[in-house]
């Protein structure tokens, strides 16, 4: 009887996995069995970073694989980058998702945030913001920038960490917050998410890069997601910079409910199947107006109304 073992799934690379045996804390390689590659076809990648899978080591290295993933009690998914129309699980079993943006070198766009938080909770993965590069703002007057910012996220429902990797500045409070849990991190490319890393765990040394100066985007530091255990306890996921993130599995008609500041009033509209775009005595509308709602999360549910569902690139 071939000798099994029950691990987490530490990197991907599309062809090789790297297993990390729960009982001896080794890491093993492995492949998967070619009928995981027929079930879920409509996404990229069968087993991702997080799972929790069973393998069936081999004689040789090149014969350990892995023949049972166990069921995910969540996953963040995005539209694929291509032009088909399959989907990219980033990872799997996340307790935390970290959302590394900047206000500038280079800036986040608030649509990317939001088409993020929303597919966070749509897959039920309480979501931190990390206003990274706090030390970038010097003068008073720049909270003129960061407080509007800050409070848009904080009254929709979500904690917002004002963190810089280079002053240190959060960095104990968030190590905390991240003690024993499985903790994912994301964002664009240039945020300093390579550079926060290597802050929380030094041990680690990961590839950080430049910004380029004629675009003032970041360069590319991270290819494949990878887990990472910390030293003080718990797991941390790096994934690559992420240029954009179209919306999978979501119905338009669901749309507002992920929107948890759209969502708290959406009860009080005229009618049950409101989409708040066009309805008389819409309380979402009116809120928006009131300034309950900020206008910039309001515009962004209508972009992705409008770019990912009249445009034909949502699918289920």
């Amino acid at each position: 009887m071939a000798t099994t073992i029950e691990g987490i799934v530490t990197k991907s690379t599309g062809s090789w996995y790297t297993v990390l045996d729960a009982a001896s804390g080794e890491s093993v390689r492995c492949r998967i069995r070619g009928v995981f590659r027929l079930r879920g076809s409509r996404t990229t990648n069968p087993v991702v970073v997080g799972d929790r899978v069973r393998v069936e080591l081999g004689e040789e290295e090149g014969d350990n694989v892995i023949t049972e993933i166990f069921p995910r009690t969540n996953y963040i998914i995005r539209r694929a980058s291509n032009l088909s129309k399959e989907s990219h699980i980033i990872a799997a079993n996340i307790d935390t998702a970290y959302l590394v943006v900047t206000l500038d070198n280079p800036p986040t766009s608030t649509e990317f945030i939001d088409r993020f938080l929303v597919t966070a909770e749509a897959y039920h993965i309480p979501t931190v913001v990390l206003l990274n590069k706090m030390d970038l703002f010097v003068a008073p007057a720049s909270r003129e920038v960061i407080d509007p910012f800050c409070a848009t996220y904080r009254d929709a429902g979500y904690e917002v960490m004002e963190i810089s990797a280079t002053t240190g500045m959060g960095i104990d409070a968030l190590r905390e917050r991240m003690r024993n849990r499985v903790s994912l991190f994301s964002g664009h490319s240039g945020v300093g998410k390579s550079t926060l890393i290597n802050t929380l765990e030094p041990g680690l040394n990961l590839r950080t890069g430049a910004i380029s100066d004629y675009h003032h985007k970041g360069k590319h530091t991270t290819t494949f997601s990878e887990m990472f255990p910390l030293s003080g306890g718990g797991l941390l996921i790096d994934t690559p910079g992420i240029k954009g993130f179209g919306l999978v599995e979501i119905a338009p008609e669901e749309l507002a409910r992920y929107f948890p500041d759209l969502f708290r009033y959406a009860s009080q509209c005229q009618y049950y199947n409101c989409t708040h775009t066009h309805e008389p005595n819409c309380a979402v509308t009116e809120a928006v107006a009131r300034g309950e709602i900020a206008e910039s999360r309001y515009v962004s549910y209508l972009k992705m109304l409008e770019d990912d569902y009249k445009n034909g690139k949502y699918r289920k």
